[in-house]
């Protein structure tokens, strides 16, 4: 059907009317603390909610249905529901952080994760993980961004094929106006407006998956006979095979430690618990985000099998550089007019409310771990507050430039995207483990752990068939045991207390 002057009515009126409401926000960023953890009086199914919006990026919606649309000779690469096995970890990572890591965040007034480390080992630790972090996050949200840019490419490029330079625009669009609003709003913007992308997305995903039902010829049972004879319900895989992602071990054991270090160590996720009235509300929003994620994964694995099975139909099959813009060629193709430029909403919905997130949580760790404490310790907090907003806008410059970088690198957006996070995420999960869990670990232990687990992960990456799902429970081992040894046989370093004395 190709995209409509009525579907680019919607998609505009979504992105300008989303950027007006992240901008109300301004009034309530009178202090540095309301810009990065709020006022602390939002419900905790609101955060709850926020989190899931926030690790849900364009990646997620187009990604993970790539995975089960996709054919595989091996079942444990993809093509079916194995993915799920790493959900499954994904639960377990979130009551693990309810119970250990939480209660440490609220024995302080903490505005950041990486403070923690402060406290615990001293500030050159604390650098060294925030460091992680930044560079990380930049890397991985710039994926993200590009991501995006698929999706606009493909709506612009059905309407106007001759327009050149698509994927650029709409990373420079989509980057902007999530920008204009993160800027102004703060974390009070970022919190609402991933509420209501999140409506928008998983409303627009169960739209297309409708749609579906009603496109196939025969419905539903037609759908479940071509998809089952293809092997795409498959859910479990018990082959102990290091090399491929999806199997029970792998999603078990690496989706647990993976979500540990992403939601109990990652600023951008950390900040949301901080911003709870409290430990209790924190440890229940985390629990239920995991349940959100499981229903929402799922969801999109079942739109790639639909997809699958219409597209053996007789429909005319999409020619794709990858899989990625199966489900983007499909809502621009085939859905009605007005439902696409909803279910397209809903792709922006995703990438903006993930983007405005790092933004925000990238210049608070900028601003309160290094210019603060590093370079203007007596800074008025109006000044800080300026230039939290400031920073916000270097790095949306900085990560819009990373985005177009991408292009020439990023095959599949959702494992680039994972294994760049993976790598720096066992280090940063083994110092915070050392940090909570023992008390004879100190500085120049965690320190050294962290630099040998980074360093053998880069090896393990570049030389090595190991699966992305096994690194970050790879590096954790790493660092922990090299942390721990070292700081037995090493003589103690000056303690956190006495350091920042």
């Amino acid at each position: 059907m190709g995209f409509s002057a009525i579907d680019y009515v919607v998609l505009v009126a979504y992105l300008a009317g989303i950027t007006i409401f992240g901008v109300m926000f301004r009034k309530s960023q009178r202090t540095v603390k309301d810009y990065f953890v709020g006022a602390k009086n939002t419900h905790w199914i609101i955060i709850s909610l926020s989190i899931v919006a926030t690790e849900t990026s364009t990646i997620t919606l187009i990604g993970v249905p790539a995975i089960a649309y996709a054919n595989y000779a091996k079942p444990e690469l993809g093509g079916n529901f194995t993915y799920l096995q790493v959900v499954l970890g994904y639960i377990i990572a979130r009551v693990v952080i309810a119970l250990i890591f939480i209660p440490a965040y609220f024995r302080g007034d903490l505005l950041t994760s990486y403070e923690l480390l402060k406290q615990r080992f001293g500030p050159h630790t604390k650098n060294f993980a925030a460091s992680l972090f930044l560079c990380m996050r930049a890397i991985g949200e710039g994926i993200r961004i590009f991501s995006a840019s698929l999706v606009l490419a493909a709506v612009i490029g059905a309407s106007l094929p001759n327009l050149p330079y698509l994927w650029l625009w709409s990373i420079i669009i989509v980057g902007l106006l999530t920008l204009i609003y993160t800027f102004e709003g703060g974390i009070a913007a970022v919190i609402w407006t991933d509420l209501i992308q999140l409506i928008i997305y998983v409303g627009g995903s169960l739209l297309a998956a409708y749609m579906l039902l009603r496109l196939v010829p025969g419905g539903w049972p037609a759908i479940a006979s071509t998809a089952g004879a293809a092997g795409k319900f498959q859910l479990f895989s018990f082959k102990l095979d290091f090399t491929v992602p999806f199997t029970f071990w792998a999603g078990l054991l690496g989706g647990t430690f993976l979500t540990m270090a992403s939601h109990g160590t990652d600023q951008l996720l950390v900040q949301r618990l901080l911003t709870c009235r409290n430990k209790r509300d924190s440890q229940k929003a985390i629990i239920l985000s995991g349940f959100v994620v499981l229903f929402q994964f799922a969801l999109f694995l079942m739109i790639g099998t639909m997809l699958f099975s219409y597209y053996q139909t007789g429909a005319t099959k999409p020619v794709l550089e990858s899989n990625d813009q199966v489900f983007p060629f499909f809502i621009v193709r085939e859905l009605p007019h007005g439902i696409s430029g909803l279910v397209i909403a809903a792709i922006f919905a995703a990438a903006m409310s993930n983007l405005s997130g790092s933004l925000n949580s990238l210049s608070s760790s900028t601003v309160i771990d290094f210019y603060k404490p590093l370079v203007n310790p007596n800074a008025s907090d109006d000044y800080l507050l300026r230039l939290s907003r400031w920073f916000t806008v270097g790095w949306g410059v900085i990560l819009i430039l990373i985005a177009i970088v991408s292009k020439t690198f990023t095959k599949s957006v959702l494992n680039t995207a994972l294994t760049i996070a993976s790598l720096p995420y066992g280090a940063m999960l083994g110092a915070f483990l050392l940090g909570v869990l023992t008390k004879r670990a100190n500085q120049r232990g965690v320190m050294t752990g962290m630099a040998v687990a980074l360093a053998v992960m880069l090896y393990i990456w570049l030389r090595t068939p190991l699966a992305w799902t096994w690194y970050v429970l790879t590096g954790t081992i790493i660092c922990s045991s090299v942390g721990y040894v070292v700081s037995l046989i090493a003589a103690p370093t000056t303690s956190a207390t006495e350091t920042n004395s």
